[in-house]
């Protein structure tokens, strides 16, 4: 094995106004089992992390609640150290951005930027809220896209046509808030100078700390040129006041990823022979590496080692992204159940089964991953119950019964033994790349194999014939070494469950090294069942309670921050209801499409030439992420023929395709039954 490595540990921080839910617990659940594993190898590793508790929604939230940003965010403290407890989640430190360490640490980042010359300011125009008396960030700002006309879209972004504009193009914008018109007035901010660390970024992003579509991704980022960033917000805002500017607070993600400092400060402050400057200073040996998801890999990997380095802090060993969770295929949906809160999944599931789960889905990369829950159940029962906990309840009674409970003092078969152990190696190698999927296949491989050993074996035969008692032991003694093998090799992900198996076994907690060495002669506890089947009855309740909380929540979200959940949450409002005669002028007509390509810069649209029976037309569609290009040629699809020219920043869009679905690559365009022929009026 390697040195004995120092190691901090990050989480993204969970922001502080609403519940845990399973997409969040993607990235929990992925940095815990690695944290534990790096501390079963024997080095000194600490795994942090903090409520995100500053921002303008908090201060909305608390202000609805008619309590303060303090109460709410001590509240949903308590939450969220529950969900995450109850989820084993074992973090040596969770803390909160609303702290003085936090405090300090953002004041000091910032004062040592801006003494450098990387801190400056000006004068911008905002939206103002004339009714709420607060300016409006973009996310709070709704309207008409000023591209393709497509309503209720946000102030920066077009969830229709995929367009990037600033709140000001929108058309008949309101505040997301109140309701009211915006009104713009201007006021002075200030900014983080992002260009004048270019070349240390480039370097950084391309030296090994980042996955590598993380590194190509921010290339992209380069050639566009690197922007300043706003790091100022004006009051009232829920957060720290910057030092030098009375009414002038710090952006809430400004302060936030400094709340990985100040969560390790407070426990070094806690902590004999731990020490900030060991992991934190430019020299350290010390790794550092942070777990997020892929919406908020800007902020981590250009502003967050900028920052730091602008400060004289050191930067990220490593920053390891992961995609989103759906369910079933699809984005979580409240409608359907399936955006489910971490404490709605408590109320009927065993957490280890769901740990084990999206282990058994997690690999290196940045791709979703699916919540399949038919699939979930089956390959708990089959893996968990069926082959793991089979091993040792298989086996424990026949040593109870013939043995007195106790070991033999040599494994039957050596050479069986030292096939499991010699295994450890490369599931050690995938757990430290993060390859959790091919640690468990490989771990289950070897179930398959001690369950055949059993069964090759056959200990209830050779129970009933005379003499044999000693034979009997030996063969069921292999077994729960084999199963203690298991266990270790399982425990960063199944903590609870290893640590019934350790009462079970009668031994302390295991560590990676200590598994080379079978037990002989060891007295063994009575066995219990360590795990029960997933009952498909339990999953359909936790669904259906997941649709009793539909709208509970919603009612205190006065408009989203910035993602940083790792799951989707999908709402489809039904529209307002239209006349018969308003709908009998849409013409539908029946296209061929004729070609199909990526539009160059778009990163939703595709540009199709529909062909509608000796007239082509043009059309722009939104279905990127859902479809190869070279897939759609010669399908036929359904078509608004009648909508006017619309130009885009791509060129003119001379109508509609139809299509369905949440989003993502889940969009399904229309397509007629056989016979349809292109022209052909749909009625």
């Amino acid at each position: 094995m390697k040195d004995k490595r120092d190691i901090l540990v990050t989480s993204a921080l969970p922001y502080a106004n609403g519940p845990i839910h399973i997409g969040h617990l993607v990235e929990y659940i992925q940095t815990d089992i690695w944290a534990r594993f790096q501390k079963m190898r024997g080095h000194r590793c600490y795994y942090v992390c903090a409520d995100d508790a500053h921002g303008t929604p908090i201060m909305l939230r608390a202000r609805r609640d008619r309590i303060t940003p303090e109460e709410l965010i001590a509240r949903v403290a308590e939450e969220h150290k529950a969900d995450f407890a109850d989820f084993r989640i074992g973090y040596d430190n969770y803390h909160s951005t609303h702290s003085p360490e936090n405090r300090r640490y953002a004041g000091l980042v910032y004062a040592r930027n801006r003494d450098r010359g990387h801190i400056t300011n000006r004068t911008i125009t905002q939206a103002y809220d004339p009714v709420e008396g607060i300016f409006l960030p973009d996310r709070f700002i709704k309207g008409e896209c000023p591209k393709c006309g497509a309503p209720d879209q946000y102030g920066d972004n077009c969830e229709a046509c995929g367009a990037s504009y600033s709140p000001s193009e929108l058309e008949n914008p309101r505040s997301a808030v109140s309701g009211a018109t915006p009104e713009e007035r201007a006021s002075e901010h200030y900014f983080f100078r992002l260009g004048d660390f270019e070349a240390m970024l480039k370097q950084w992003t391309r030296g090994g700390s980042l996955q590598k579509e993380v590194a190509n991704k921010l290339d992209e980022w380069f050639e566009a040129g690197l922007k300043e960033w706003d790091i100022s917000r004006d009051a009232p805002y829920f957060g720290f006041e910057i030092p030098d500017h009375p009414g002038k607070f710090f952006y809430v993600w400004l302060d936030a990823p400094i709340g990985y400092m100040a969560s390790f400060q407070n426990l070094c402050d806690r902590t004999d022979d731990l020490a900030f400057d060991d992991f934190w200073s430019p020299d350290s040996n010390a790794e550092v590496c942070h777990f997020i998801g892929k919406d908020i890999i800007y902020f981590h990997t250009l502003f967050w080692p900028a920052m730091l380095h602008g400060a004289g802090f050191r930067t990220p060993t490593a920053i390891f992204a992961h995609g989103f969770l759906t369910v079933d295929g699809q984005k979580m949906s409240k409608s359907r159940g399936t955006f489910i809160k971490a404490r709605t999944y408590l109320d009927h599931l065993d957490p280890e089964y769901l740990r084990y789960y999206f282990a058994a889905k997690l690999g290196p990369g940045v791709e979703d991953i699916d919540l399949n829950l038919e699939d979930f159940a089956l390959r708990v029962n089959a893996d968990l119950v069926g082959k793991v906990v089979n091993i040792a309840s298989r086996c424990a009674g026949f040593i109870h019964k013939h043995s007195g409970g106790r070991l033999s003092e040599r494994p039957a078969e050596p050479g069986l033994f030292a096939e499991f152990v010699r295994a450890g190696a490369s599931i050690a190698e995938a757990y430290e790349q993060r390859e959790l999927n091919r640690a468990v296949r490989e771990i289950m491989a070897l179930a398959d194999r001690a369950n055949r050993y059993i069964d090759e074996r056959a200990p209830w035969v050779v129970a009933k014939q005379p003499g044999r008692t000693q034979e009997l032991q030996a063969i069921c003694s292999l077994g729960l070494n084999l199963f203690r093998v298991l266990i270790g090799y399982l425990r960063p992900i199944l903590p609870g469950t290893a640590q019934a198996a350790e009462e079970f076994l009668r031994i302390p907690p295991l560590t990676w090294d200590v598994l080379s060495e079978p037990l002989a002669d060891h007295g063994i506890g009575t066995f219990k069942p360590l795990m029960t089947r997933v009952e498909p009855k339990r999953i359909q309740a936790m669904l259906e309670a997941s649709k009793a909380d539909l709208g509970t929540e919603d009612a205190g979200e006065t408009a989203p921050r910035e993602s940083r959940a790792a799951g989707h949450l999908v709402r489809d409002p039904i529209a307002d209801t239209i006349e018969f005669g308003e709908f009998a002028k849409i013409d539908l007509r029946v296209a061929r499409i004729a070609a199909a390509d990526h539009v160059e810069g778009a990163d939703k649209l595709l540009r199709l030439v529909l062909d509608l029976g000796g007239e082509t037309r043009t059309v722009f569609a939104g279905i990127r992420a859902a479809y190869d290009p070279a897939d759609l040629v010669g399908r036929h699809t359904i078509m608004v023929a009648n909508l006017a020219p619309r130009k885009m920043r791509f060129g003119v869009s001379e109508g509609m395709v139809l299509a369905a679905g949440p989003g993502g690559k889940d969009i399904f365009i229309l397509s007629p039954d056989r016979g349809a022929e292109p022209g052909m009026k749909v009625k």
